[in-house]
Protein backbone atom coordinates (compact mmCIF):
# COMPACT_ATOMS: atom_id res chain seq x y z
CA UNK A 1 0.00 0.00 0.00
CA UNK A 2 1.22 3.91 -0.92
CA UNK A 3 0.31 7.08 0.65
CA UNK A 4 -0.03 9.80 -1.36
CA UNK A 5 1.00 13.35 -0.49
CA UNK A 6 0.58 15.12 -3.32
CA UNK A 7 2.47 17.64 -4.67
CA UNK A 8 5.85 18.51 -2.55
CA UNK A 9 9.29 19.61 -2.47
CA UNK A 10 10.99 16.68 -1.75
CA UNK A 11 14.13 15.12 -3.35
CA UNK A 12 16.85 12.86 -1.46
CA UNK A 13 19.54 12.98 -0.95
CA UNK A 14 18.93 17.08 -1.01
CA UNK A 15 22.75 18.32 -0.29
CA UNK A 16 23.45 21.11 1.92
CA UNK A 17 25.54 23.86 0.01
CA UNK A 18 27.14 26.91 1.15
CA UNK A 19 27.17 29.30 -1.72
CA UNK A 20 30.27 31.79 -1.08
CA UNK A 21 31.18 35.14 -2.40
CA UNK A 22 32.40 38.43 -2.95
CA UNK A 23 30.25 41.80 -3.12
CA UNK A 24 30.67 45.31 -5.00
CA UNK A 25 33.21 45.93 -2.24
CA UNK A 26 34.86 42.62 -1.97
CA UNK A 27 33.31 41.91 1.46
CA UNK A 28 32.16 38.26 1.99
CA UNK A 29 28.81 36.55 2.37
CA UNK A 30 27.92 32.71 2.50
CA UNK A 31 24.31 31.31 2.24
CA UNK A 32 22.65 27.99 2.29
CA UNK A 33 21.34 26.86 -0.88
CA UNK A 34 19.21 23.16 -0.98
CA UNK A 35 18.22 23.09 -4.48
CA UNK A 36 21.34 22.74 -6.53
CA UNK A 37 23.62 20.00 -8.18
CA UNK A 38 25.58 18.84 -11.50
CA UNK A 39 24.07 20.58 -14.28
CA UNK A 40 26.33 19.22 -17.58
CA UNK A 41 29.90 17.74 -17.37
CA UNK A 42 32.01 20.07 -15.17
CA UNK A 43 28.75 22.29 -14.90
CA UNK A 44 26.77 23.09 -11.48
CA UNK A 45 23.16 24.86 -10.77
CA UNK A 46 22.27 26.64 -7.97
CA UNK A 47 18.55 27.64 -7.65
CA UNK A 48 18.72 31.38 -6.09
CA UNK A 49 15.83 33.83 -5.83
CA UNK A 50 17.23 37.45 -7.45
CA UNK A 51 16.57 39.53 -4.09
CA UNK A 52 19.60 36.95 -2.64
CA UNK A 53 22.58 39.07 -1.85
CA UNK A 54 24.50 36.12 -3.18
CA UNK A 55 22.36 36.76 -6.36
CA UNK A 56 23.66 39.98 -7.15
CA UNK A 57 27.23 39.20 -5.97
CA UNK A 58 27.47 36.48 -8.62
CA UNK A 59 26.36 38.95 -11.14
CA UNK A 60 29.07 41.54 -10.28
CA UNK A 61 31.51 38.90 -9.42
CA UNK A 62 30.92 36.57 -12.18
CA UNK A 63 32.35 33.78 -9.46
CA UNK A 64 31.11 31.84 -7.04
CA UNK A 65 31.94 28.69 -4.38
CA UNK A 66 29.70 25.58 -3.41
CA UNK A 67 31.36 24.11 -0.36
CA UNK A 68 29.47 21.37 1.14
CA UNK A 69 28.17 21.35 4.81
CA UNK A 70 29.50 18.37 7.04
CA UNK A 71 28.33 17.44 10.48
CA UNK A 72 30.96 19.16 12.49
CA UNK A 73 29.21 22.33 11.17
CA UNK A 74 25.58 21.79 10.75
CA UNK A 75 24.48 24.87 13.43
CA UNK A 76 26.49 27.60 11.14
CA UNK A 77 25.35 25.91 8.12
CA UNK A 78 21.82 26.64 9.48
CA UNK A 79 22.20 30.23 10.58
CA UNK A 80 23.31 31.11 6.81
CA UNK A 81 20.53 29.95 5.50
CA UNK A 82 18.02 31.49 7.79
CA UNK A 83 19.59 34.93 7.82
CA UNK A 84 20.12 37.15 5.09
CA UNK A 85 23.19 39.40 4.84
CA UNK A 86 20.68 42.26 3.25
CA UNK A 87 19.47 42.37 7.25
CA UNK A 88 22.40 41.34 8.58
CA UNK A 89 25.86 42.85 6.96
CA UNK A 90 27.71 40.93 9.74
CA UNK A 91 26.41 37.53 9.03
CA UNK A 92 29.46 35.60 7.75
CA UNK A 93 31.07 36.52 10.89
CA UNK A 94 28.62 36.03 13.51
CA UNK A 95 28.84 32.38 11.42
CA UNK A 96 31.65 31.71 12.66
CA UNK A 97 32.72 30.50 9.27
CA UNK A 98 36.34 31.91 8.24
CA UNK A 99 36.36 32.91 4.54
CA UNK A 100 39.76 32.80 2.91
CA UNK A 101 40.39 33.75 -1.24
CA UNK A 102 40.01 31.11 -3.85
CA UNK A 103 43.16 30.91 -5.87
CA UNK A 104 41.00 30.29 -8.66
CA UNK A 105 37.82 32.71 -8.69
CA UNK A 106 37.24 35.67 -7.45
CA UNK A 107 34.93 34.13 -4.93
CA UNK A 108 36.08 33.23 -1.19
CA UNK A 109 36.75 29.54 0.01
CA UNK A 110 35.12 28.31 3.75
CA UNK A 111 38.39 27.40 5.31
CA UNK A 112 36.09 25.23 7.93
CA UNK A 113 34.53 22.99 5.16
CA UNK A 114 37.10 20.57 3.92
CA UNK A 115 35.23 20.50 -0.19
CA UNK A 116 34.75 23.35 -1.94
CA UNK A 117 34.07 23.64 -6.00
CA UNK A 118 35.15 27.19 -7.02
CA UNK A 119 33.16 28.21 -10.13
CA UNK A 120 32.97 30.82 -12.93
CA UNK A 121 29.48 31.87 -13.80
CA UNK A 122 28.21 30.91 -16.86
CA UNK A 123 24.94 32.61 -16.59
CA UNK A 124 21.81 32.93 -14.64
CA UNK A 125 18.67 31.86 -16.43
CA UNK A 126 15.36 34.07 -16.23
CA UNK A 127 13.66 31.16 -13.52
CA UNK A 128 17.32 32.05 -11.05
CA UNK A 129 18.90 28.88 -12.07
CA UNK A 130 22.71 29.77 -11.43
CA UNK A 131 24.65 27.95 -13.90
CA UNK A 132 28.35 28.11 -13.00
CA UNK A 133 31.79 25.86 -14.41
CA UNK A 134 33.47 24.01 -12.09
CA UNK A 135 37.34 25.47 -12.51
CA UNK A 136 38.69 23.40 -9.50
CA UNK A 137 37.70 21.04 -7.02
CA UNK A 138 39.73 22.08 -3.74
CA UNK A 139 39.84 19.36 -0.94
CA UNK A 140 41.32 19.47 2.92
CA UNK A 141 43.93 16.56 2.57
CA UNK A 142 42.41 15.47 6.22
CA UNK A 143 39.19 14.32 4.57
CA UNK A 144 41.59 12.09 1.67
CA UNK A 145 41.62 8.07 2.47
CA UNK A 146 44.55 6.16 1.69
CA UNK A 147 43.45 5.94 -1.59
CA UNK A 148 44.57 9.74 -2.44
CA UNK A 149 40.53 10.49 -2.85
CA UNK A 150 38.06 12.19 -0.62
CA UNK A 151 37.34 9.88 1.90
CA UNK A 152 32.92 9.98 2.19
CA UNK A 153 32.86 9.05 6.13
CA UNK A 154 35.84 11.47 6.69
CA UNK A 155 34.04 14.55 5.12
CA UNK A 156 30.96 13.80 7.10
CA UNK A 157 28.79 15.78 4.22
CA UNK A 158 25.09 16.50 5.13
CA UNK A 159 21.51 16.58 3.38
CA UNK A 160 18.87 18.40 3.58
CA UNK A 161 15.57 16.29 4.56
CA UNK A 162 12.58 18.59 3.44
CA UNK A 163 10.11 16.15 5.00
CA UNK A 164 11.13 16.08 8.53
CA UNK A 165 12.99 19.53 8.16
CA UNK A 166 16.33 17.94 9.41
CA UNK A 167 19.99 17.99 8.54
CA UNK A 168 21.12 13.91 8.07
CA UNK A 169 24.57 12.31 7.31
CA UNK A 170 25.16 9.68 4.29
CA UNK A 171 25.02 6.66 5.72
CA UNK A 172 27.12 3.38 4.93
CA UNK A 173 28.57 2.05 1.69
CA UNK A 174 25.19 -0.34 0.20
CA UNK A 175 26.96 -1.40 -3.22
CA UNK A 176 29.62 -0.53 -6.18
CA UNK A 177 28.27 1.54 -8.78
CA UNK A 178 28.20 0.11 -12.48
CA UNK A 179 29.32 -3.33 -11.44
CA UNK A 180 26.78 -4.45 -9.00
CA UNK A 181 23.86 -4.11 -11.72
CA UNK A 182 26.16 -6.50 -14.04
CA UNK A 183 25.23 -9.17 -12.35
CA UNK A 184 21.01 -8.68 -14.49
CA UNK A 185 22.44 -8.02 -17.43
CA UNK A 186 22.30 -10.40 -20.09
Amino acid sequence: MRKDFGQKTWFYPMPVLLIGTYDENGKADVMNAAWGGVYDTNLVMVCLSPEHRTTANMRARKAFTISFADARHVTQADYVGLVSANDEPRKLELSGFQAVPSSKVDAPLLADLPMTLECSLVKINEDGVAIGRIENISVDEAVLGTDGKIDPEKLSPISYDAVHNEYRVLGPVVGKAFRDGLALKR
